[in-house]
């Protein structure tokens, strides 16, 4: 097996595909929008991604964030609202607002198993801040590092409780970029007391979390050259270190294009600074053959910790769930901060 996720092009695996998945083994898959056609079609694409490489278990993923990052939309799926809203029913009841982001990331776990899916994006515990890339904006839990870290964790709950592992994202921190890192490589120039102070103040605080998604940003009170996806003092030092993250830690897509390099270089340059898993999202064949041929065999720490991330999906609760009722209590306890949730059930 070896320590990558991939994508894949569209609804149905191609032959090419099929045999390639078979050939490389990786540890699992991410969906996106351009796979997601209809409930059926892809329960079918996850048992067929699954039967590839001979593993019930293995995790497919998926960025369902709510708001305006959600890869299953209306018609098939409810409409969830983006992930601020939380944050600002938390500011009227911070009891109502944990309540909330733990009910709806289980409803959307929920959705999620009904698919084969087991593995959610969630939750964003980037900290905005004012004048930065709108690219978190709306997608941040809060305003303020401390209630991100509140409803991180309750969104981290309840998507466990639903059936699917969350990461967190994008660890140290995205939210002072002022640049998109699909698009170019953000440098924050912040001093390190002020980002140990905010910015990696809600992963250290969920620092317990099963598994990490790495941010293309350079942080150059750290290092001032390589963004924390490719730099070995940033994962030692800060992730692994100050912040004490100790589960499996994922590159954010290998595709972005704040990274340099071809896709091996790339890749061995992931696994050099010490991330435990390689991420290539858009189902390029030629780019996935070469970093199939850069990747390493999952094991050692990366592996325990891959075993003991999926162990968590076998102890979640079994309880019955009426998903309707929780939708219409759900859709009940945001009305003060999204309406629209009611006209979508």
């Amino acid at each position: 097996m070896k320590a990558v996720i991939f994508g894949c092009a569209g609804v149905q695996l191609t032959a090419e595909e099929r045999a390639f998945f078979e050939d490389v083994q990786p540890w699992g898959f991410i969906l996106f929008a351009r796979n997601c056609e209809s409930p059926a079609q892809i329960r079918a694409l996850t048992e067929e991604l699954r039967a590839t490489i001979k593993r019930k278990d293995a995790p497919i993923l998926i960025d369902q964030e709510g708001g305006r990052v959600a890869r299953l939309k209306p018609p098939f799926w409810r409409a969830r609202p983006p992930m601020d809203r939380f944050g600002a029913l938390y500011e009227i009841s911070p009891q109502k607002g944990k309540e909330a982001a733990f009910l709806g990331s289980r409803l959307m776990a929920e959705d999620l198993g009904r698919l084969g899916i087991n593995v959610n994006c969630v939750p964003i515990l980037d900290v905005p801040h004012e004048g930065a890339h709108d690219i978190i904006g709306d997608r941040a839990l809060a305003k303020s590092a401390g209630d991100i870290a509140v409803l991180g964790g309750a969104v981290m709950a309840g998507s466990i409780a639903g059936g699917a592992l969350p990461i967190i994202k994008h660890i140290p921190g995205h939210g002072r970029a002022l640049a998109d890192s699909h698009l170019e490589l953000p440098i924050v120039d912040a001093d390190l007391d002020h980002l140990r102070a905010v910015d990696f103040a809600p992963f250290k605080a969920l620092n317990q979390a099963p598994m990490a998604m790495t941010a293309h940003v350079v942080y150059s009170a750290i290092d001032k050259t390589a963004p924390a996806t490719v730099s070995g003092k940033l994962i030692t030092q800060i992730i692994r270190g100050e912040i004490g993250f100790d589960g499996l830690l994922m590159s954010d897509d290998l595709s972005m294009k704040a990274l340099q390099g071809s896709f091996a270089e790339r890749s061995e340059a992931v696994l050099k600074a010490g991330c435990d898993m390689l991420l290539h999202c858009n189902g390029d064949m030629v780019e996935m053959q070469e970093i199939a041929g850069a990747a390493i065999a999952l094991e050692g720490k990366a592996a325990r910790r891959a075993e003991a991330a999926l162990a968590l999906l076998a102890d979640r609760n079994q309880a019955d769930f009426d998903q309707e009722r929780q939708e219409a209590h759900y859709a009940r306890l945001l009305e003060p901060v999204f309406p629209e949730l009611t006209v979508s059930l």
